[in-house]
């Protein structure tokens, strides 16, 4: 399990997919990529999703997502993608009330369990209380990550 801190974009791309009877049908699927704007976002997902798509393809979406940080899956058969929102608990120093702040993640698992379990991995070590809060299986079919040259 690795996590990764980055500026992420959900991307939407519509195209004419061959269904098993033959036939071709217009379908939208949802990526994610890293990206610094609007325009690498653009750009990463058009240079990810060229080679896969046969034809015309457009990019319908391209919006920042509401988490920064990405947990990757070590195993094969992770192959769905999950938010999952954890909530920290702290105390107001000065009002001694206790606060709650919401923070999501994208988490790769191959279930409902095992993406609350990689969470959980993933928080080991933190010094802060928290608590899920959400668990949900998204529309997103990959992550992409920002690659250089040398890589």
């Amino acid at each position: 399990m690795t996590t990764k801190t980055s500026q992420w974009f959900e991307c939407k791309v519509r195209y004419d997919q061959m269904q098993e009877n033959g036939l071709l049908k217009k379908v939208t699927e949802q990526y994610v990529v890293e990206a610094l704007s609007y325009t690498e976002a653009e750009a990463a997902i058009i240079k990810q999703m060229t080679p896969y798509i046969s034809g015309d393809f457009v990019i319908t979406g391209i919006k920042p997502a509401a988490y920064r940080d990405v947990c990757f899956s070590e195993d094969t058969q992770a192959d769905r993608w999950y938010k999952v929102k954890v909530v920290f608990i702290t105390i107001d120093e000065k009002s001694g009330k206790e606060k709650r702040t919401p923070y999501p993640f994208l988490v790769q698992a191959q279930s409902l369990d095992a993406a609350v379990q990689n969470v959980t991995t993933a928080m080991k070590g933190t010094l802060g209380d928290y608590e899920k809060a959400t668990v949900a299986e998204t529309k997103i079919l990959d992550v992409f990550e920002h690659r250089t040259a040398e890589e």
